[in-house]
C-alpha cells in the first residue's frame, strides 16, 4: 500500500472514530430549554434516534415513549440529518442535530431548509 493510500486510510478511520465519539455524547436524556420535556437519544440500527421520556404536562399532544427524532445519520462533525415529528401539528419535517460542548440544538425545517424552527437541549444527570 502506497503512502498517499496508507494516509487516505488512516484519515478515513480517524474521522469514523471521531464521528463514533460525537454520536456516544448525544446518547442518554435531554431536557428541552423550557423545561417542559425530555428525550432519550439511542441507537437505532446505524442511526440515532430520540424518545420522549418525561412530560411536564402529560396530557398535551405529546406522548411517553413518542419518537420525534428518526435516522438521524452523521452529516459532518457534531452534526446528523434525519427526520424530526413535532407532536403539536402531527407532522414530520427534515431534521438536524448540532452538539456543541454541553448543549445540543435540534431543528425541523420546511421547503428544503426555508423555514426551521430549532429548540435546545441540556443534558439530564
Amino acid at each position: 500500500m502506497g503512502r498517499v493510500a496508507a494516509f487516505g486510510l488512516t484519515a478515513f478511520i480517524l474521522a469514523g472514530g471521531i464521528a463514533g465519539a460525537s454520536a456516544q455524547e448525544v446518547l442518554g436524556v435531554w431536557e428541552r430549554d423550557t423545561g417542559a420535556s425530555r428525550v432519550r437519544f439511542g441507537k437505532c440500527g446505524d442511526a440515532l434516534c430520540g424518545t420522549i421520556s418525561w412530560l411536564k404536562d402529560p396530557n398535551g399532544p405529546a406522548k411517553l415513549g413518542q419518537r420525534i427524532f428518526f435516522d438521524m445519520k452523521p452529516n459532518g462533525a457534531n452534526t446528523w440529518k434525519g427526520s424530526a415529528f413535532n407532536p403539536e401539528d402531527g407532522k414530520t419535517y427534515s431534521g438536524t442535530m448540532t452538539l456543541s460542548g454541553p448543549t445540543l440544538t435540534t431543528a425541523g425545517c420546511v421547503l428544503g431548509g426555508l423555514i426551521c424552527r430549532s429548540v435546545t437541549w441540556k443534558r439530564t444527570n
